[in-house]
């Protein structure tokens, strides 16, 4: 059993864990602190993959005064060595009376292994505490590890009536500077930001993190694009700025030509499966959790949004609401076939709804379809 202390320090390590929000992928977001008498003596959070993890950074804090600790970690402790040594090894032999965790790292190189390691050493260990909240905070790492595919987020700004641009394809800019920078937000959250060819040939858009608050945490998502044939230019704005850019076609025999000419540092081609003419969005997300991509950012024109929404692979749908009416010539936000009536219809819960300026942001996570009748 745990109590009221436990939650309140569990709060400080989940708080300290989304310190790592913008920085960690592919690694989750991981915070520890150390209370000994009834008093914090040490914290620390996993800034970046390949870097200390959480708990070595609060015992390194504690400059081995951690003996007969409390050690509150919002992930199970590893107990294996990959990039940096176990942790569950650190926090024994610096001689913690008892660890409490939120809960267990579904990767299965440490799934309970680090809480048997401890409990080996003779340390009480406790699980489960605040474990929907740490849990939420890595939605897309534990997606990708449990599932074998990405977190996806749907992005789509649009109209009063459900439009993204005028007849001649005006859309800059829809919304206003708050919602855009929420979009910035993110985008520096996510592991990857999705597009389509459609949209890089009309737009030719940049898809990276300028917003200031998240440039300087220094990474920038990769920028996936669905290029089924192999169109995209190879002056492409994006190809030339930092970050990688991945291009996914679906032919069998590509043209080496068009290969080269977009190959560069930062820019890879590779193929994926495709039904008549387009990737495969099922064969996408395999080959991106292959790749160790957690969350997945779509930024897209409506038939690849629609495809997403349509084909239950959009985990939830960010919508920005501009209080503008485009008329009936402007272009549809998304493309999706009609239900053959209402009872048929997607079915969405509205998780969120905040205004930014003068825009409205819906988050909405989809909910089963009705029965027949």
């Amino acid at each position: 059993m745990y109590g009221k202390e436990d939650e309140r320090y569990m709060g400080v390590a989940l708080e300290l864990a989304r310190q790592g929000l913008y920085s960690t992928s592919p690694n989750p977001r991981v915070g520890c602190v150390l209370v000994k008498n009834g008093k914090k003596i040490a914290c620390g959070y996993h800034h970046r993959a390949g870097g200390a993890h959480a708990e070595i950074e609060a015992l390194t804090t504690a400059q081995g005064d951690a003996r007969d600790a409390t050690a509150y970690v919002s992930l199970e402790p590893c107990n294996h060595t990959g990039r940096t040594p176990p942790c569950s090894q650190a926090l024994i032999e610096a001689g913690v009376a008892r660890v409490v965790y939120a809960v267990s790292d579904p990767n299965p190189k440490v799934f309970g292994g680090g809480a048997q390691h401890l409990r080996a050493a003779g340390i009480e260990v406790l699980e489960g505490v605040c474990r929907t909240q740490a849990a939420e905070l890595n939605r897309g790492y534990f997606m990708r590890v449990e599932r074998g595919r990405p977190l996806v987020r749907v992005k789509i700004a649009m109209s009063l009536d459900a439009c993204s641009a005028l007849e001649g394809g005006e859309s800059q800019w829809i919304t206003g500077r708050e919602a855009r920078a929420d979009v910035h937000r993110l985008r520096a959250e996510s592991c990857a930001i999705a597009t389509g060819i459609g949209t890089v040939l009309a737009d030719d858009p940049l898809l990276n993190v300028r917003n200031e608050e998240f440039v300087t945490y220094g990474r920038q998502p990769t920028r996936i694009v669905l290029d089924a044939q192999l169109r995209m230019p190879p002056d492409a704005r994006m190809l030339a700025i930092e970050g990688e850019t991945l291009i996914f076609q679906t032919s069998d025999e590509a043209d080496r030509d068009a290969v080269e000419a977009l190959t560069r540092p930062g820019v890879r081609v590779e193929r994926v499966d495709g039904l008549t003419g387009r990737v495969d969005i099922v064969s996408l997300l395999d080959r991106l959790a292959q790749l160790e991509v957690n969350e997945l950012f779509v930024e897209a024109g409506p038939t690849l949004a629609g495809a997403f929404i349509v084909g239950n692979h959009c985990d939830e749908l960010i919508v920005y609401v501009a209080p503008k009416i485009l008329g009936s010539t402007a272009r549809r936000a998304f493309d999706i076939p009609s239900p053959l009536n209402l009872l048929r219809s997607e079915l969405w819960d509205i998780a969120s709804s905040d205004r930014l300026g003068d825009d409205l942001r819906l988050v909405l996570k989809p909910l089963s379809s009705s029965v027949d009748t």
